[in-house]
């Protein structure tokens, strides 16, 4: 994993580019189908935002194995509708799984998350040593 490196031309290090960028689901034409996300950084965690509308709450699975955080969702639905004249069933399977590499950064045992209006967010937290150091002067001795 690369070491994130801020210059003052690059505001979104690096590090955020391979977390998020490197799904384990291959290339760009199988993330189409994907729900977005959002990923935004800030000084003391990472908030990631999933729209994923029509899921309930239940449905939705979040894990974290191995430095991989996964989302993933499987829903099936049937219903029937009879007549006298005829039989109608329709039946629909809805799903995605979504993987990211985790940064060293990350303090993988205070990640939360929330569901609410087809929105999920997640938010992980930075370790300690990973957050900005106060300014501090040095004294010559």
């Amino acid at each position: 994993m690369k070491l994130a490196h801020r210059t003052p031309n690059n505001w979104l290090p690096s590090l955020i580019d391979e977390m998020f960028n490197n799904d384990f689901d291959g290339g760009s034409a199988v993330r189409a189908s994907q729900p977005a996300v959002n990923i935004s950084e800030s000084d003391d965690k990472f908030t990631l935002e999933m729209i994923i509308p029509g899921f309930k709450k239940e449905d939705v699975s979040i894990e974290v194995d191995k430095d991989v955080l996964t989302i993933y969702s499987e829903v099936a639905e049937n219903s029937e509708e009879r007549t006298e004249q005829f039989t109608r069933k329709e039946f629909t399977k809805r799903s995605f799984k979504r993987s990211f590499n985790l940064p060293e950064t990350v303090n993988q045992n205070e990640i939360d998350g929330s569901y609410e209006d087809g929105i999920l967010n997640i938010t992980l937290p930075k370790k300690e040593e990973a957050l900005p150091q106060p300014k501090r002067m040095i004294s010559l001795k």
